[in-house]
């Protein structure tokens, strides 16, 4: 199995990008949102891979961060999600976005992916809720930051969400505001609304 390839980046395409590597091009596809930011032709870079192999194609995908590629794996992982439904689902949702959207139940979100039906999205939230730690999600200082005093400062970020989804946003879109939010003991649901709000408009 093929962890990752590193080398200098010999062409960029629509779906993927071309890694040369003591010569060899390798062709990986990726998702679509980090295309967007890969380095320039010419430059070296790392991406961690996912082999496919199939009876009539052998087929590269790949991401610039670890997480993401172990992400995708679960959702592949998914009945009736294949390599290229993964990937649609990363171009759509970050592996942390995706997080937020298993944790809110946030179907609409995962189903705008293209090719992800309602009825696949709803399949994959309730087997990722199996595999995915979303107990942590909120205490992981990477998605929301607390200085002190958690339990508070989760009750408060949990009041702004629904506060937020009250006002028409969407539960992941809600979610991803207030991580952004922040938090100390002294802090109240009005103190991060308003704050959240900031990052909406």
């Amino acid at each position: 199995m093929i962890s990752y390839i590193r080398g200098e980046i010999a062409a960029i395409e629509e779906d993927k990008v071309i890694v040369d590597v003591g010569g060899i091009g390798y062709s990986i596809f990726m998702p679509g949102r980090v295309m967007s930011s890969l380095p320039r032709v010419g430059s070296d870079v790392k991406i961690h891979t996912y082999l496919n192999v199939k009876e009539d194609a052998v087929q590269l995908f790949g991401f610039l961060s670890r997480d993401d590629l172990n992400v995708f794996r679960l959702v592949i992982s998914v009945s009736g999600i294949g390599p290229k439904g993964g990937l649609s689902i990363l171009s759509q949702l970050s592996a942390n976005d995706l997080r937020y959207a298993v944790m809110s139940n946030d179907v609409k979100a995962i189903s705008a992916s293209q090719g992800i039906g309602k009825k696949t999205a709803e399949k994959l939230i309730i087997e990722l809720k199996d595999k995915l730690n979303l107990e942590d999600v909120l205490n992981n200082k990477d998605v929301i930051e607390v200085s002190s005093g958690s339990a508070v400062a989760n009750d408060v970020q949990q009041d702004a969400v629904s506060a937020l989804v009250a006002l028409g946003y969407g539960n992941t879109e809600a979610l991803r505001a207030v991580r952004q939010v922040p938090v100390d003991p002294s802090c109240n649901v009005e103190d991060v609304l308003k704050q959240a709000l900031k990052y909406l408009f």
